[in-house]
């Protein structure tokens, strides 16, 4: 049924409850386009009819289905992200709900706006045994910056209905008063709907003028003032976010220690340069600004724990997991009464280029492909404009520690919570928003995430999914528990391999596929530009990690060589 809107002025009489649940659903619906909102995903589902209806009625919105209700709201992470626009996704009562409680963590954690709206049955039929019911109160705790629960709705409160639209938009901005105070995030929506559930749209409540939202607000960020003196060894880390604190960032004229995240130039190399003992304690900073999320890096962020310098968190949230800061502000400003030290910066950008010429004549001399290999080419290859999702263990370590910095690129990866739950949905909506998507995965990661594949290929985006096959957990090789345990224990609790043929699931689900077997065929696979198509590349968890450690090694040769 398609949802129709009377060309009639509303009416006195109150009309039937279906038909205001159509009204009331069409109305939120416009006021979220008013605010911004320019995509939709929805999951198949009864209860949730009058909205999907609307939604899909709506023109100004690009709307996907999709089967899975987790992948659903991962995609719907990756268009916010992408977009920088809360993106809806939608789902029907009871457990589907609650699949999207891994999406919303994420997005709570990263900050990313979120319209997450559960259908409901009314509250006559909760706690009384009805089917496909749940309690969906609350459902995701303080993981959503607003719960909205407006009852079933009725005609006499439809002046209300803009408002509450507006709101919601506003909130996931942060910039409404949520209970995070201008930090983005995830909305929650409970709206609960009566059958029928087939109604018809009457007359909207009038809205402003100029298709403008009920709602607006001012700038609510705050210009903390913080004057950072001009120290004589001053570091910024960046991460993601730094990117709009760039000019203030120039101003410092000190090294920046970049995220491939962060859209800025500066040193690439933090981790690698940091595991020189010479470097890293003849280089100690007595400032650092971080500036956005942290790095992966353990090692970077445990030497600026044990560096005792003025920490200056520039952030929404406190982000201090060492509990070392100084202070914290939104945003800062500089003096400029002093010139930065040219020597310290020098210092810094020298160790970068040698490190990145140890890298390259190390990974030169490696045979074959290798995981190092992969995240730099992915870097160095996706076209100018273009979005790059990276998964969470050894692929954002690998674009971090080893790929080059590019302004002209986006990179994005799922690090407010660090899994890697969802990241193939991630990319489908970074893609789907219409930018060219690289994403580098493992398999894990991808398994994980396998019910994204569902009708991918029918889809028209410019996706390349990149899938580095070690056949099981990468990551754990690098831990002490590879040391500890015996090899059988080890592969039975971390190392898990699956030995499930990724390409062969790709093909399942009638996607193009490739196999690269070396760099110059990742090469001509990276160059095919259109379309869905997933590249595997099989590499082995034990000759990765011996080849982490020349690297390293490489490295620190180097650098010692010149002091």
């Amino acid at each position: 049924m398609v949802v129709t809107v009377e060309s009639a002025r509303m009416a006195d009489v109150e009309p039937p409850p279906h038909d205001v649940a159509a009204t009331f659903c069409a109305t939120l619906v416009d006021e979220w386009v008013r605010g911004g909102v320019t995509h939709a995903c929805i999951s198949p589902g009864s209860r949730s009819t009058p909205l999907a209806l609307a939604l899909a009625a709506e023109s100004r919105l690009q709307i996907s289905v999709h089967h899975d209700e987790r992948s659903a709201s991962f995609v719907a992470l990756g268009l916010a992200l992408a977009t920088k626009r809360p993106a809806v996704v939608l789902t029907t009562s009871g457990t589907a709900a609650a699949e999207l409680h891994p999406a919303v963590i994420e997005a709570h954690q990263a900050g990313v706006p979120m319209l997450v709206v559960t259908a409901d049955r009314p509250p006559e039929l909760r706690h009384v045994g009805a089917p496909q019911t749940i309690d969906q109160l609350s459902l995701f705790g303080g993981a959503v910056r607003r719960f909205i629960e407006p009852g079933v709705a009725t005609w006499a409160g439809r002046g209300g209905w803009r408002s509450l639209g507006a709101q919601a938009v506003l909130v996931a901005l942060g910039a409404g008063g949520g209970a995070a105070g201008g930090h983005p995030g995830p909305v929650h929506l409970n709206l609960a709907f009566r059958e029928p559930l087939l109604g018809r749209s009457r007359e909207l409540p009038p809205g402003r003028p100029r298709n403008a939202p009920w709602h607006r607000a001012a700038d609510v960020r705050i210009d903390g003032g913080v004057v950072i003196d001009r120290a004589k060894t001053g570091l910024v880390v960046a991460g993601a976010g730094a990117a709009r604190h760039a000019a203030g960032i120039r101003r410092l004229g000190w090294p920046v220690l970049t995220d491939p995240r962060s859209g800025l130039s500066g040193v690439a190399h933090a981790d690698p340069i940091l595991r020189v003992p010479s470097f890293a304690t003849a280089n100690v900073p007595d400032t650092v600004v971080r500036v956005g999320d942290l790095p992966a890096s353990r090692v970077v962020n445990e030497w600026l724990a044990s560096t005792g310098a003025t920490q200056i968190v520039i952030a929404d949230t406190w982000v201090d997991p060492a509990r070392d800061a100084t202070f914290l502000a939104p945003t800062f400003s500089v003096d400029m009464s002093a010139s930065p030290p040219r020597a310290w910066l020098r210092t810094w950008m020298q160790a970068d280029a040698i490190a990145a010429k140890a890298i390259s004549s190390q990974l030169a001399r490696s045979k074959g492909i290798t995981e190092p290999v992969v995240a730099r080419m992915i870097v160095g290859e996706t076209p100018r404009g273009g979005h790059v999702v990276v998964a969470s263990s050894m692929p954002v370590r690998d674009l971090e520690w080893y790929a080059p910095r590019r302004t002209d690129i986006t990179v994005h990866a799922n690090r407010g919570a660090n899994g890697i739950d969802g990241v193939v949905s991630t990319a489908i909506g970074v893609a789907a928003s219409g930018v060219p998507t690289v994403a580098l995965v493992g398999d894990v990661a991808f398994l994980h995430d396998s019910s994204a594949l569902i009708a991918l290929a029918r889809r028209s985006l410019n996706l390349t999914l990149v899938v580095v096959d070690n056949d099981g957990g990468g990551i754990f090789s690098f831990l002490a528990q590879a040391e500890a345990l015996d090899a059988a224990r080890f592969e039975l609790l971390f190392g898990t391999p699956h030995g499930t043929d990724c390409a062969a699931l790709a093909r399942a689900h009638g996607l193009r596929v490739v196999e690269a077997a070396t760099p110059m065929a990742l090469s001509r696979a990276l160059a095919r530009v259109g379309g869905v198509t997933v590249i595997v590349v099989r590499t082995e968890r034990g000759a990765n990690v011996a080849l982490h450690r020349s690297l390293n090694d490489a490295v620190r040769r180097a650098l010692d060589s010149e002091g």
